[in-house]
């Protein structure tokens, strides 16, 4: 075998983590000792004391590289989906707004919506601009007004501050304030908010679901649906 000290290494003050470099840097070392290649036995954790080669580590390293990188290849397919079918149903939202001709067929139309394409089983139109033309006809369970300085508001000062959308939970006296006596039927919650910094109000979407709207949810398309009501309630609203 030869003999000649390891290139780039010094005799007796080698480490693991040095050799490890070295073969990794020095690819050719098996080509000039075959012999030590041939003889390279790993330890198998799935055969117990079994013995494997060198190459069959190695096959099984890429092996295992290969079903990691499947695995989140599966997941970006499966996310892609998911959002072309978030992307259909706000389509869908979007068009149902534009034919509502008046304040009472838009708010229809987003009944009609939110519980075929986004599995809401209750939901109210909380408007904190009364003032907005032709409201007052048109309010009731689903549509309700009231001014944003009232003291009943106080519970939701966090979320019109920060003016983002919530999903989850939310406090029970949020949830009895916007669905009443169904309040304790409602598993997960969606908060988003109305208008410029919340400046028209919100849309509250409940499920009896405790899964349907997690924390963890993409609030992105939230954001959308949000504007997508703002501007459909002051264009029907004027």
């Amino acid at each position: 075998m030869n003999k000649q000290p390891l290139r780039g290494l010094e005799p007796g003050t080698l480490t693991e983590e040095q050799i490890g470099e070295y073969l990794v840097a020095h690819p050719e070392f098996f080509e000039r000792h075959p012999g030590a290649l041939a003889r390279l036995k790993l330890p198998h954790h799935q055969r117990g004391n079994a013995a494997i080669s060198l190459v069959e580590r190695q096959v099984l390293v890429l092996r295992g590289k290969h079903a990691t990188l499947g695995q989140k290849l599966h997941e970006l397919i499966e996310n892609g989906r998911s959002n072309d079918a978030i992307t259909n149903r706000v389509h869908r939202l979007t068009r149902r707004l534009l034919r509502a001709r008046d304040l009472a067929s838009t708010v229809a139309a987003l009944e009609t919506s939110l519980r075929e394409d986004f599995g809401a089983s209750r939901w109210v139109l909380l408007i904190t601009n009364p003032g907005l033309p032709g409201l007052t006809a048109q309010l009731g369970p689903q549509l309700r007004a009231v001014p944003r300085g009232s003291p009943e508001l106080r519970i939701f000062e966090s979320f019109f501050e920060s003016a983002r959308p919530r999903s989850g939970q939310i406090r029970d006296t949020q949830r009895d304030y916007l669905f009443g006596a169904d309040g304790g039927q409602v598993g997960s919650t969606v908060l988003v908010p109305l208008g410029e910094r919340a400046s028209l109000g919100l849309l509250a979407i409940a499920s009896h679901d405790t899964e349907r709207y997690l924390p963890t949810m993409s609030t992105d398309f939230l954001v959308r649906i949000g504007e997508i009501v703002s501007e459909a309630i002051v264009a029907r609203g004027a």
